[in-house]
């Protein structure tokens, strides 16, 4: 029904966002606790036969990663790390290698700082 009163208009369309609002929020929830459900027992047994060789072939990940982790630790050059991240190509390497990157900024922050607080200090 249309109605004149203004006052009742923006009544009614608070309502309205409130109610869609509160479906938002259901949706979002039904979609969380459908993207984080654990992993089911009779999946595997569906996919017995594939399973050990899908555990080794992520340990043989693992260790790379390992490898990679140990490499990276002896880097002293962001523009190095940024190479090596351009040529990456799994998700896992390049998490990695952005975290040294990111390390390798602040170590470098943090000795411009002290140097900066040394001078000042002079």
């Amino acid at each position: 029904e249309a109605t004149l009163d203004l006052a009742e208009r923006r009544r009614i369309r608070s309502a309205i966002r409130e109610l869609q609002r509160q479906e938002l929020e259901r949706d979002e929830e039904t979609l969380a606790s459908k993207r984080f459900r654990p992993e089911r027992s009779s999946h595997r047994q569906d996919d017995k036969e594939n399973w050990p060789q899908s555990q080794h072939l992520e340990e043989e990940q693992q260790a790379a990663l390992a490898a990679l982790s140990e490499q990276l630790k002896a880097i002293t050059s962001v523009e190095e790390l940024t190479k090596l991240l351009r040529a990456a190509g799994e998700y896992e390497e390049r998490k990695l290698i952005r975290a040294a990157i990111r390390k390798l900024r602040a170590e470098e922050i943090e000795a411009a700082t002290l140097a900066g607080n040394v001078q000042s200090s002079r």
